[in-house]
């Protein structure tokens, strides 16, 4: 059964202990893809630099391109009551909070695909 981790650092280190990283990675850029939104995040990209070109990338389609953000967000299917819950006072730690919800629907992508 999935159970969802609880933070951006929980699904990386899931997802490299499951040796699922890179698939994360393809899925995160093939997404993106699909949005319109090329990300290109290399496949040898450490953990800690995908959090934080992650989150860069969330910041500025939130600020910028907010049409694009909302588009990438159902391409990803981030449910939208989660969004929602989300306190948007301050656009650095809001767009933190996206990138989590972004990583962790991948991840359950990847580990669905990978178990089923």
């Amino acid at each position: 059964m999935f159970v969802a981790p609880t933070s951006t650092d929980l699904v990386l280190s899931e997802a490299e202990s499951e040796n699922l990283y890179l698939k994360l990675v393809e899925q995160l850029n093939k997404d993106f893809n699909l949005a319109n939104e090329a990300a290109d995040f290399p496949l040898t990209i450490s953990s800690e630099d995908l959090k934080t070109a992650l989150h860069e990338k969330v910041y500025r389609l939130i600020q910028y391109k907010f049409a694009e953000y909302l588009n990438l967000l159902y391409i990803i299917d981030v449910p939208e009551e989660q969004i929602k819950k989300l306190d948007g006072s301050d656009l650095v730690q809001l767009a933190e909070q996206v990138a989590y919800l972004i990583l962790r629907r991948e991840w359950m992508k990847v580990w669905f695909r990978n178990r089923y």
